[in-house]
């Protein structure tokens, strides 16, 4: 991608130090260096002792001749919602400020097992509860691209410190679309897995059944390798089933006999015509390298919000129930007795979109709204899985929007929640239903912000995500293009 480090591909950079071209400790001055001038808020902590001290160390097993990750010696990025030892972890909220884990996250081990120089911690919304990554309390992630406009959420830290060249991978999760909507705002690739294939051991829970980890990076072999790393089972995680690690060998050059499915009612009203058009040019893209794409009549579209937000507003009622003030984490000094202490620490402590969430979760499974919200989200969602069940069957993939709109002004619509709900649109029902996606960038609208579609498959069909994405970025650039015009 670039003679320089800040512009190779993560693959690139392991490849140089491999060789003995690029030394490790280079590699982390460089990305060091970047993050010291970056202007978008999008790291919150930087380990930089810690790194230097494990770029030694790889260094020294490099030379030793150790069999390590094509990624070896690679700085990456990490959400500031799972847990690195010693690193703070705050979720990008008042409540976790200065709670440093005294364990690792299973991808954690998994990473740096493989060679890789965790650097530090990436801004987010608070909780990952937000679309926008403006509901932390430390300030908002601006977008590389334009710095009056969102890097997108909930996992806008990730996306932006990416796109702007500080760091090659990062870490990601995604719950309800937050991987792959700032992919789309940033113009970066992310891979959002199956659930069940990345271990959750160490994520601070938002919505058990629906979080995700996952990769972000440049362009899908990047994050494609780095998924190979992150991937595979843990016993410390019951909901991780995968029994090995993904493994991603060449691709096809082109796509015959693979049919893609594109869904009609995706591309009606509320979609910007700029997003609209990039998005059916990649489906022509797709079709020119031999796909065929039909169109098709997505089912349960007026639901698929209302039972993602239902669920997991209930699920972050639950989870969240453990930041009491009493335990660990932020506890109010204005208190008076035990109620005041539950009640001041957490009204202090999390900001609003969290606690908005909180309390449509309360009221959701509260006594004698439980059958008429909850129940019915639950049956909605196993209608969702039903009806992508019977989509695969026809479909190898589907190629639809990740996003309705392309990155939108900080503050925009941090007033409207149900607006900023809806821009979940296109990205829920992959959660719903446990399914992987893939988010690659496919244009620049007339305002010069990124664009980006996302392929989606069945359980554990990672493998023809990741070829069909290497045969669309071979055949274009989006991806090569960086902020500021360079590429």
């Amino acid at each position: 991608m670039g003679n320089n480090i800040e512009e190779m591909s993560a693959l690139e950079l392991g490849a140089a130090i491999k060789a003995g071209k690029i030394g490790v400790a280079e590699a982390l001055a460089a990305c060091l260096s970047r993050i010291k001038t970056d202007k978008n808020n999008a790291f919150l902590a930087v380990a930089e002792a810690r790194a230097q001290a494990a770029a030694c160390e790889v260094q020294a097993k490099i030379k030793a001749g150790e069999a390590l990750s094509p990624l070896a010696g690679v700085p990456v990025g990490v959400k500031d919602n799972i847990s690195t030892l010693g690193i703070e972890t705050s979720c990008a909220s008042k409540m976790l400020k200065g709670y440093a884990p005294v364990y690792n996250a299973g991808v954690i081990d998994r990473l740096e097992a493989a060679g890789m120089i965790v650097v530090g911690k990436l801004n987010m919304d608070e909780f990952a509860m937000g679309g926008s990554s403006e509901t932390g309390a430390f300030g908002a992630v601006r977008n590389p691209w334009d710095g009056s406009r969102v890097a997108g959420g909930s996992s806008g830290g990730s996306a932006a410190a990416v796109a702007a060249g500080l760091v090659p991978l990062a870490l990601g999760t995604d719950t309800g679309g937050s991987i792959r909507q700032p992919c789309c705002f940033c113009g970066t690739t992310g891979i959002k897995p199956t659930y069940g294939s990345v271990s959750r051991y160490g994520l601070l829970a938002y919505a058990s059944s629906l979080d995700q980890i996952g990769t972000i990076g440049r362009n899908i072999d990047d994050c494609a390798a780095f998924l190979s790393v992150i991937s595979g089972p843990d016993e410390r995680d019951s909901t991780c089933i995968i029994e090995k690690p993904f493994d991603f060998p060449a691709a096809a050059e082109k796509l015959d006999g693979v049919k893609i499915g594109l869904p009609v009612n995706y591309f009606g009203a509320g979609i910007d015509e700029d997003v609209r058009l990039a998005v059916l040019k990649a489906a022509k893209e797709f079709e020119a390298a031999g796909a065929a794409v039909e169109e098709f009549e997505m089912p349960m579209m007026d639901c698929m919000v209302h039972a993602y937000y239902i669920i997991a507003c209930a699920e972050a009622s639950s989870n969240l129930s453990r930041y009491d003030g009493l335990k660990y984490g932020f506890a109010s000094e204005k208190a008076e007795s035990l109620s005041e202490l539950y009640k001041l620490s957490r009204s202090e402590g999390f900001g609003m979109e969290v606690k908005r969430r909180i309390m449509l979760g309360s009221f959701v499974l509260s006594s004698g709204y439980y059958d008429a919200y909850y129940r019915k989200a639950l049956q909605a969602r196993a209608l969702v899985k039903e009806a992508y069940d019977g989509l695969f069957k026809r479909f190898d993939m589907i190629l639809c929007p990740v996003a309705p709109t392309a990155a939108y002004k900080i503050g925009e619509n941090l007033g409207d929640p149900l607006k900023m709900y809806m821009g979940d649109i296109y990205t829920v029902s992959v959660n719903l239903a446990g399914l992987p996606a893939a988010a690659l960038p496919c244009g620049l609208g007339e305002a010069g912000l990124p664009a980006g579609f996302q392929l989606v498959a069945d359980s554990f069909a990672e493998q023809k995500l990741v070829n069909a994405a290497r045969v669309y970025q071979r055949r274009t650039d989006y991806h090569a293009k960086w902020p500021g015009g360079k590429s």
